[in-house]
């Protein structure tokens, strides 16, 4: 199997397709505007990557590598990155699009999400550790059997977490957000 391997290129208003990035690693290169909604992301290593208000809505994702990848204000409504590498691995958002996306069953520590739209994503059996979510709107979001140690949820909002289901020792929650822990419960917090 034959890699090819692209350095240091900047990507604008291109719409790619398996046949420009199957097999291919791209390594410090930049994508501004790009659609890549008809990828299945066969085979495709991304290290030291930016995107910037790009399209991956129902991509999908099989066998990616996101080593060291910022996606800002990308669009992944219902992308499944259940298949993604988990060997060596590091991505984070800022202001994207994530409603519906699921992330079952991943290793998801220290990642990143900063002002992204989580309506109804699926964490479930997910490791959260130390992640930080900031005013991210977690409606609807399903966190059951993870492991959120340490993880931020200070700043957002909409979420309702099991604290019998979830393991959060040292998470961090807003006084505003402790509705979406007790909600179980059917009680009414004033303030």
């Amino acid at each position: 199997m034959h890699v090819d391997y692209i350095l240091d290129q900047e990507f604008k208003d291109q719409t790619f397709d398996d046949s420009n990035t199957k097999f291919k690693e791209f390594e410090n290169c930049v994508f501004y505007n790009c659609d890549f909604r008809t990828c299945t992301f066969q085979t495709v290593t991304f290290i030291d990557c930016n995107f910037f208000d790009c399209n991956f809505q129902d991509t999908k994702i099989n066998y990616v590598s996101l080593r060291g990848v910022f996606f800002t204000k990308c669009n992944f409504t219902n992308v499944n990155f259940a298949m993604t590498d988990q060997v060596i691995y590091e991505f984070h958002f800022k202001d994207c699009l994530l409603d519906y996306a699921k992330f079952y069953a991943l290793k998801l520590k220290k990642m990143q999400f900063i002002n992204c739209s989580m309506i109804s994503v699926d964490f479930m059996a997910s490791d959260l550790t130390e992640v930080l979510f900031d005013n991210c709107n977690l409606r609807k979001a399903v966190f059951i059997d993870t492991i959120a140690n340490k993880t931020d949820f200070y700043t957002s909002y909409d979420y309702s977490i099991d604290p019998d289901k979830n393991k959060l020792k040292k998470a961090i929650f807003s006084q505003d957000g402790l509705k979406g822990l007790l909600e179980k419960y059917d009680i009414v917090v004033k303030h």
